[in-house]
């Protein structure tokens, strides 16, 4: 049975990269997981009851997209976005701030207000605060809460990235403050500062006094090179909370990923998988694939010997490159299936490593290559 709260605990460590298990009352996800992103309440091209036959234990949506259409009080009326899109699992929702920061000619910031934003839809004006976000996700019913934030481009401007942090700090601090005390739901920060180690510092223990059930590392994924990503990880990995699941956002390619686990991050979400599913994109474990590419015409063999359910080794890159070269909506979602079962299939394979303790061996033969 589930238990009738919020918690994580490390199992085991190999290095930096973990073990662990977050509980909540929907069920347990192991750790390191990824999320595939359901940004309108639904995985784009794609069942949920398929979703969870890849093994996904969670997935993420989005407050902002959700509060445009249909808007919060359509999803309340059916109980919650678990029962509007049927979704048994866990459900993590952003706060909307990445959308300060793609939508930013739709929007202005302002200190006290919050993001007040025109509608990319209609032009209609909205005003997202902190209070607001986290009302709009109480309202979802989703069982990981992320407070409001602003997630600003990569830039060399220190005064530009310390603003913007000072400024995510305390709206951290008001959606604290309005989320109160729910021990049934996991509320997390979101640690900025840009690639400025100072900042990045400064910023985790701002939230650490604050007091967070989990901490997510924001601003990534923005313009920088990983290199770069990999460099505010490693400032991180020391001073996040080892009690706490760290969560790196909007993150990211298998090498990503594997590049952060081992600097000690648990949970992930990116759109490539399906993005790329509904591109021609494939995720194999020999690398990727173009399926649109014509060298696949006459190529009847699997996209991926390796792949174990939906029987998906019976559709042969011959047929799935005539998919997508006849615009067939077929192709896109097989491929989106595909890539959302590779990336499970990866984050299978480090926990599996973890647990034996041969994360690095998996490490070193799979970074170049995925």
């Amino acid at each position: 049975m589930p238990l009738k709260k919020f918690n994580f605990n490390v199992i085991k460590k190999d290095g930096f990269a973990r073990l662990g298990e977050i509980q909540t009352i929907r069920g347990k996800i192991d750790t390191p997981t990824f999320m595939p992103v359901g940004t309108q309440a639904t995985i784009k091209g794609a069942f949920i009851d398929d979703i969870i036959k890849t093994g996904t234990q969670i997935i993420l949506s989005n407050t902002y997209h959700l509060m445009i259409r249909p808007g919060v009080d359509r999803i309340k009326s059916q109980g919650g976005l678990h029962n509007f899109m049927k979704c048994p699992l866990p459900i993590l929702t952003d706060s909307g701030g990445f959308q300060v920061m793609s939508l930013s000619k739709l929007n202005k910031i302002d200190r006290e207000k919050g993001a007040i934003f025109n509608s990319h839809i209609d032009g209609k004006k909205f005003i997202l605060s902190p209070e607001e976000s986290i009302n709009i996700q109480i309202g979802l019913n989703s069982d990981i809460v992320m407070v409001m934030d602003e997630c600003p481009k990569k830039s060399n401007s220190y005064k530009l990235i310390k603003d913007s942090m000072d400024l995510s700090m305390y709206w951290a601090e008001r959606s604290k403050k309005q989320f109160g005390t729910n021990p049934q739901k996991g509320l997390f920060g979101i640690v900025q500062g840009g690639l400025f180690e100072d900042l990045r510092i400064k910023s985790a223990n701002i939230l650490i006094d604050i007091g967070f059930d989990g901490y997510a590392i924001g601003g990534l994924a923005v313009g920088e090179n990983q290199k770069e990503m990999f460099g505010v990880l490693d400032i991180l990995k020391d001073v996040v909370p080892e009690s706490k699941p760290r969560y790196l956002m909007g993150v990211g390619t298998p090498s990503d990923i594997l590049g952060a686990v081992k600097r000690g991050v648990d949970m992930f979400d990116c759109v490539l998988p399906t993005r790329s599913g509904r591109t021609g994109l494939a995720f194999t474990w020999n690398g990727q694939i173009n399926i649109r590419n014509s060298k696949y015409k006459n190529d009847n063999s699997p996209l991926d010997e390796k792949v174990k359910i939906f029987d998906l080794n019976k559709y042969s890159k011959n047929y799935l490159n005539h998919l997508f070269n006849t615009n067939e909506m077929l192709g896109s979602m097989l491929l989106t299936l595909n890539n959302i079962n590779f990336y499970q299939e990866l984050m299978f394979q480090i926990r599996k490593h973890i647990k034996n303790g041969t994360f690095l061996e998996f490490y070193n033969k799979y970074i170049h290559i995925l």
